[in-house]
């Protein structure tokens, strides 16, 4: 029993047990309960949930294999345009089909497509859908490349650069430079995506337009909670045993793990795909909670957050990054949001909407200087006992 995988992750039914106690809470207290939490909270707490799985897999490329990448944000970005562009295509059908109904002749069902294009691309000049909505109308399909995508860019990614060897700031410089290519072709018109206006409406799910907000955020609520459980477990039993061995000891000296004989490429490749594809998934369940998504979403300085929140949560600990991104998240929330008070200071208010950054960047250096191990090295402190 001592060597049995739960044994080795103790931290998982700790984790589990304070993830359903949170979810019941949000349940009890929100406008479907008590009323006391209101449907944009659940939705911001909601939107959390879903960072703190893309933190949890940028922690297990970072923190236990040594890969600081710098792209992960734009595997978050395609899975949520991939299920943004469903969303949107099944919206605008269901309004032009409604539309179209009251006409004395019944439109064609190529008239019915071409409102279609018309209302979702007349904004950047154009009314043809481009071939990458070719599966737009499916939702089966749509989610299909909401793992599909992510997945093979990284893929081909990672095998050209692991297997040209290519580690350290070198690596990290590549993956920043794969996202900025991607963010700038998005802003163009002609990318199909709607240029810098993005997808937007992605919070009225279709089939469920006489449900109120309040209903559809919980139910996204328990669907960031489920994937943010499921992926805790997945990734715990990743870097367990030989695996995880052999990953974290990628990390602390690949050249020596190259000599005892395994294939490191294969070993980073594996990692580097399986996090994509969890970041994708976490797109596709944020920007439906946050009704919008736009090129701006994967510009390069959203995976430098990133990596923040996980060096202060404490990388190398999968609840550390967890705890990183929920506290840094909430705090944005609250400082950004207008809930911290100004500051008079006489000569000059302090206004944290123009100060938050600020307040970040020390509190990064702070860490990295003071606590390397994070806030979660405070419950290896506590839970181990001095020898």
């Amino acid at each position: 029993m001592n060597n049995s995988f739960i044994a080795r992750n103790p931290s998982i039914l700790w984790f589990l047990l304070a993830l359903g106690l949170f979810t019941l809470g949000v349940t009890v207290l929100s406008e479907a309960g008590m009323g006391i939490i209101s449907t944009s909270f659940v939705k911001t707490l909601g939107k959390t949930l879903c960072l703190c799985l893309i933190a949890i897999a940028m922690d297990v490329v970072w923190g236990y294999c040594g890969i600081l990448s710098l792209g992960h944000f734009a595997f978050f970005g395609i899975g949520g345009y991939a299920i943004g562009m469903w969303l949107m295509y099944a919206r605008t059908e269901r309004i032009v089909t409604e539309s179209l109904a009251t006409q004395t002749i019944p439109p064609t069902t190529q008239e019915i497509t071409d409102a279609i294009g018309n209302q979702i691309f007349g904004v950047v000049g154009s009314s043809d859908f481009p071939l990458i909505w070719a599966f737009a109308d499916s939702l089966f399909l749509q989610l299909l490349m909401v793992v599909l995508i992510p997945g093979l860019l990284a893929l081909v990614f990672g095998w050209l650069a692991f297997r040209s060897r290519v580690t350290g700031v070198y690596l990290s410089i590549l993956t920043q430079a794969m996202t900025l290519a991607l963010a700038l072709y998005l802003f163009q018109n002609d990318s199909g995506l709607r240029g810098n206006n993005g997808l937007s409406g992605l919070q009225n799910i279709p089939g469920f337009e006489d449900s109120p907000q309040s209903t559809i955020s919980l139910a996204f609520f328990y669907a960031s909670a489920l994937a943010l459980a499921l992926a805790y477990i997945l990734f715990a039993w990743v870097v367990s045993g030989k695996m995880g061995s052999v990953i974290k000891a990628i990390r602390d000296n690949e050249s020596r793990v190259r000599f005892l004989g395994y294939h490191v490429e294969s070993y980073k490749l594996f990692v580097f795909t399986l996090t994509a594809i969890v970041a994708g998934i976490a797109g596709a369940l944020y920007y439906p909670q946050a009704g919008i998504i736009n090129p701006a979403e994967i510009a390069p300085i959203a995976s430098i957050y990133l990596a923040v929140w996980v060096a202060i949560g404490g990388r190398g600990r999968l609840y550390g990054a967890v705890i990183g991104a929920a506290v840094v998240s909430l705090l944005s929330s609250w400082f950004t949001g207008g809930g911290a008070p100004a500051i008079p200071l006489g000569f000059y208010i302090v206004k944290w909407t123009d100060w938050w950054l600020v307040l970040l960047g020390f509190s990064f250096v702070a860490v990295t200087l003071f606590f390397p191990k994070g806030i979660g090295g405070l419950f290896d402190y506590l839970v181990r006992k001095p020898s």
